[in-house]
């Protein structure tokens, strides 16, 4: 009777006579062999004490709890307009005439006037600079400075106050900076009414920001802002950029109140002249560079 040939021997004794750098490869590569083959290249390793007998199970990325809420799109303009519009230390008034501008905007359409093409009717009953009406009627100087004709309008006038506001309501103090505004836009208000003698219904913060275009020129010019040399020069280059842009833009437009721009930029280089070389600057900290 012949001999029958001897049983294969076992996967864990085939195993058992690999090196152990085979095993650990063996082991790091189970993906690419049966399951079975790295499963007992891992238990060797383990028999030979190499790799601890209990493997720490991979650790998985946090997962956000099921109740918490991901931030969608609304929740981030939220945010950037909370950061916007709420006022706070050394941006305070900057907030204030914003949210003013825009609710005058609001209540305007609310009202039923045609936000986009008003009619001079309903821009005077809103409290523009109508010049027949000014006298009996001053006030009208500074209401014009909230309201506007049209979204364009309002948004040109409100992006360019916001930037201001940002770069320099801090440095200057939000006290003066009010007041500059407030000052600059009469100041238009009042140039526009001397410039159209055959009259004028004049709308739009424009004359107050020219103002404090013109504040920080005079500010930076005498150096009574705590920037330093470097920042001077840009911040001038800036401010010369987007008023002499607006200017050459209104020459363009048949309905744009120059008048009220030139004579709201004069007014604010005399105010940032007088806060200069008054007592109380802006900064007793102002640098010497």
């Amino acid at each position: 009777m012949a001999d029958l040939p001897p049983d294969p021997p076992s996967l864990a004794e085939v195993l058992a006579q690999k090196t152990d750098a085979e095993l650990l490869y063996l082991a790091q590569h189970a993906h690419r062999y049966p399951p079975e083959l790295g499963q007992g290249a891992v238990r060797e390793l383990q028999r030979r004490e190499l790799i601890p007998d209990e493997l720490p199970s991979p650790r998985r990325a946090p997962q956000p709890a099921a109740d918490e809420p991901t931030e969608s799109w609304a929740h981030l303009l939220g945010q950037v307009a909370a950061g916007v519009l709420r006022p706070r230390p050394g941006y305070f008034v900057t907030p204030i005439l914003l949210v003013a501008n825009l609710a005058v905007f609001l209540l305007m359409a609310a009202s039923g006037v045609n936000v986009w093409e008003p009619r001079g009717a309903e821009l005077a009953a809103w409290g523009s600079n109508f010049s027949p009406l000014v006298p009996t009627q001053p006030w009208r100087l500074l209401s014009c400075l909230f309201v506007h004709a049209g979204p364009a309008h309002l948004l040109l006038n409100l992006g360019a106050l916001l930037l201001l506001g940002l770069l320099a309501e801090g440095k200057v103090g939000s006290g003066r900076w009010g007041l500059a505004y407030l000052v600059s836009g009469l100041g238009g208000s009042l140039a526009s009414l001397w410039w159209h003698t055959r009259g004028i219904n004049s709308v739009g913060a424009s004359g107050a920001i020219f103002g404090l275009y013109g504040l920080l020129l005079a500010l930076l010019l005498t150096r009574a802002l705590p920037v330093t040399r470097e920042d001077r020069g840009g911040i001038i280059g800036l401010l010369l950029y987007f008023a002499l842009g607006s200017l050459v833009g209104g020459l363009e437009g048949a309905n744009t109140d120059n008048a009220a721009h030139i004579g709201g930029m004069l007014t604010g280089i005399f105010v940032g002249l007088v806060l200069s070389f008054s007592r109380s600057k802006p900064s007793s900290h102002s640098p010497s560079n």
